[in-house]
């Protein structure tokens, strides 16, 4: 049934859902070749089991019978029937394909196929005893579980029917047959689908007892200090890791399994749990060249689409994106979850954030209380458990926002408020705070962290954070209980001693977060309920630069106007932020990528704008990632980028240069030629970006990290020049060419973060940063 979702989505997804009368007709037949070939698939499976009922009904009238007439009739109770059904549909379908033309006609075989549903329905009726009589006589084919669900043929079959209607005009004479054939076969599935969806979602063990899967993903296993690409099944009794095998040749997807611990024996505390790990990293720089080769790949489809290319090429660039895809998900991943076996195996997995690490850990501990046995599985079994994973998976993708169907929601751009006001529920007084969590590229990144509250049942945070977008679906929260033992080290990113009392999500829906009204919710969590409320700005609007149009203040107004009144040469408000993080910031875990109180940086706007002389005082007794919010807000709402929009087309040009000392020549006359107020205010935020990363193994916080967070801040040009579309209805999607400016931003400032030194013409730099007079 998944199988088949996911080939007529492709099918969609290849040539949009919004197509012309001409391309409508067309995908008829791009329908009907994916259940040709489906069909042949099926075929084989059946013909593979019949090939032994043959020489066992022979057998049968022997003095040694493997089998009796009964028992063979039983555990092939309609399945010749069903061989003949597909052989002939199949045989039909084909040469009509084959001569295709718009006025083709296939709606009397669909009619047909629908009339002879009685034979699915004694198979399904006979099922669970024929699979019960080949248990008990020792003869149980690996191949029948292959057929053992002529019910996921009827779906397929409905689903093709759905999207032949979709296609077919009211006036082609195959719309009323398909009408009757589809309206059979619902009636068919609504009859049965009750009593056959957990069949589909179990695998029998022993008489009496049920496999059940209840999680499975794709996960990035270390091994021997690599990387590797697994899935991962979580079923009621054991944790299954595997290897998608390659498929060749057209066959069908397959699965070898690699590893399995019965949960029994499964524990997350190892003895060597103490020792530190070292995981393998990827540079930052590489993760990002390959969103800007997705995000290219994904435009260089939309195009292909656009100019109603072949499939041919289209299905090039999807191998190609494909490839982007799965190499971002084994590299990106960094924070760890072991596992243990009682033999003292141990393995390791990396995942992309908290939640997720809580989410399998929860799931398998749950599943643990219940009264398990240790057990062990033959070869056999085990091949028929890896077998059944190709069915009973629920993930066939990588988890990356690209892999969404082109109907989907292409996820939120732009800035999300979210006030995190208070948690009940709480049955013991505890220290408290929450994290945000949201996804970009498919992964999900921190975001937020509000504040330690205290001793409490009852925690009010009322904390305001503003949140970058990009492509974001889901908002996720987690509440930590803080733990202040010093003794255990922390291992990851954020305080991984400190313990999850909660976690829960929301679906960040375009439609209800397009007001301007703050949307209030609640997430329940373990019994425990976080109150939020949340705001939305799309790129459109939150990104917008406004023309100066305050004669006073500092937030929005030309930077030239601001150091010629206060007779400097870089802007107070960027010297006090920067002195103020310089002091107790530098250690800060994700400084400059964590969101600030919003009120706090508010009220700290205000005292800047305002010239308030306790400034200082307010900054020393506020939270430093509100100071670093505040130091964004300022170079966000400048009616210019400090690059400047005249020279912004010129450094996006350079930096594609591929000679580099072009490219060096070239970036650094750009530099030089900037107004001396921009000039020496980027040098000054250079320098200490530089001191920043220079304590990324403590604060987490790579050149590549901070060009992420500035790149767009400092260089995003004026609206007149901004490339986003000016329809907020429209929501702008990774393939559009803001995410290839934005890359193009980071790649800039990356640049120059990078170079050793930064040679000035007058040789005074030293002098020209420090300065307070004209």
């Amino acid at each position: 049934y998944l199988e088949a979702i996911c080939m007529f989505h492709s099918c969609y997804s290849l040539f949009g859902a919004e197509c012309d009368l001409e391309k409508g007709l067309e995908m008829r037949k791009w329908v009907l070749s994916g259940i040709l070939a489906s069909e042949e698939t099926y075929l084989s499976h059946l013909e593979a089991l019949l090939l032994p009922m043959k020489p066992l009904k022979a057998a049968a009238t022997t003095s040694q019978p493997v089998l009796t007439v009964a028992q063979i009739e039983t555990i092939f109770f309609k399945v010749p029937e069903l061989y003949e059904i597909h052989k002939e549909f199949y045989d039909s379908l084909l040469p009509r394909v084959q001569q295709w033309s718009h006025h083709q006609r296939v709606g009397d075989l669909f009619q047909k196929q629908a009339s002879q549903l009685g034979v699915y329905r004694a198979f399904v009726d006979n099922y669970e005893l024929a699979v019960e009589t080949a248990e008990k006589c020792g003869q149980a084919n690996t191949q029948f579980a292959e057929i053992s669900e002529p019910v996921d043929r009827v779906t397929r079959s409905t689903l093709v029917l759905h999207d032949l209607l979709k296609h077919t005009p009211a006036s082609h004479p195959d719309h009323p047959l398909l009408q009757d054939a589809l309206r059979i076969s619902q009636n068919f599935l609504s009859s049965i689908n009750e009593e056959s969806t957990p069949r589909r979602q179990s695998m029998t063990v022993k008489k009496g007892e049920n496999r059940q899967l209840l999680k499975d993903g794709f996960m990035v296993e270390l091994v021997e200090g690599a990387r590797k690409l697994r899935h991962v099944f979580l079923f009621t009794d054991l944790l299954l890791c595997a290897k998608l095998k390659k498929q060749l040749g057209g066959k069908s997807q397959q699965y070898d399994s690699k590893w399995y611990i019965p949960l029994s024996e499964l524990s997350f505390q190892g003895p060597e749990e103490s020792e530190p790990l070292t995981i393998p990293q990827v540079p930052d720089e590489e993760l990002d060249a390959m969103k800007v080769k997705i995000s290219h790949l994904r435009s260089e489809i939309q195009r292909e689409k656009r100019a109603n290319k072949g499939s041919k090429v289209i299905e090039r660039l999807r191998k190609k994106l494909s490839e982007q895809e799965s190499m971002l998900l084994l590299t990106s991943p960094s924070m760890a979850l072991r596992a243990h076996n009682r033999s003292g195996k141990s393995y390791i997995f990396l995942i992309s954030s908290d939640y997720e690490r809580a989410e399998w850990k929860e799931m398998i501990k749950e599943q643990q209380k219940k009264c398990l046995k240790s057990f062990s599985l033959t070869s056999l079994e085990l091949q028929m458990l890896t077998n059944s994973c190709v069915k009973l998976q629920t993930v066939h993708s990588i988890p990356l926002t690209i892999n969404k169907e082109e109907d989907e929601s292409p996820g939120l751009h732009g800035f999300l408020n979210v006030i995190v006001h208070s948690a009940s529920g709480l049955k013991q007084s505890q220290n408290l705070y929450c994290t945000l969590e949201v996804d970009s590229f498919g992964f999900f990144l921190n975001k937020a962290k509000t504040r330690v509250y205290r001793y409490t049942t009852e925690p009010k945070w009322n904390e305001e954070f503003e949140i970058d977008l990009e492509g974001s679906q889901t908002l996720r929260l987690l509440c930590y209980e803080k733990s202040y033992n010093k003794t255990r080290q922390n291992k990851d990113d954020w305080d991984s001693a400190d313990h999850i009392i909660g976690k829960g999500q929301i679906a960040l829906d375009p439609q209800s977060l397009q007001g301007k009204d703050w949307q209030r919710t609640v997430i329940p969590m373990n019994g425990i309920e976080v109150k939020l409320s949340m705001k939305f700005t799309s790129r459109e609007f939150s990104l917008k630069r406004m023309p100066s149009r305050r004669p006073m203040g500092v937030f929005g107004v030309k930077i030239s106007t601001v150091t010629k009144r206060e007779r400097s040469k870089v802007p107070y408000i960027v010297r006090q932020c920067l002195e103020e993080i310089e002091r107790r910031g530098m250690e800060e875990v994700g400084i400059y990528r964590v969101s600030g109180v919003a009120t706090d940086i508010q009220n700290l706007k205000a005292a800047f704008d305002t010239n308030h002389k306790d400034v200082s005082v307010m900054m020393s007794e506020m939270d430093v990632n509100a100071i670093a919010g505040t130091l964004k807000l300022y170079f966000r709402e400048l009616p210019e980028p400090l690059f400047t929009d005249d020279l912004y087309p010129n450094f996006a040009g350079g930096i594609t240069l591929s000679d580099s000392v072009a490219k060096e020549s070239c970036m650094l006359n750009l530099l030089l030629s900037l107004p001396e107020p921009n000039l020496v205010t980027f040098l000054f935020l250079l320098d200490h970006l530089k001191r920043v990363a220079e304590k990324e193994c403590v604060n987490k916080m790579s050149l590549h990290n901070l060009a992420t967070v500035f790149g767009p801040t400092l260089l995003r040009p004026s609206e007149k020049d901004s490339k986003i579309p000016t329809n907020p209805t429209q929501p702008i999607s990774m393939g559009d060419s803001w995410s290839l400016e934005v890359m193009s931003q980071v790649q800039v400032l990356l640049y120059f973060l990078q170079l050793e030194t930064i040679p000035t013409p007058d040789s005074k730099r030293q002098s020209i940063l420090f300065s307070t007079e004209v």
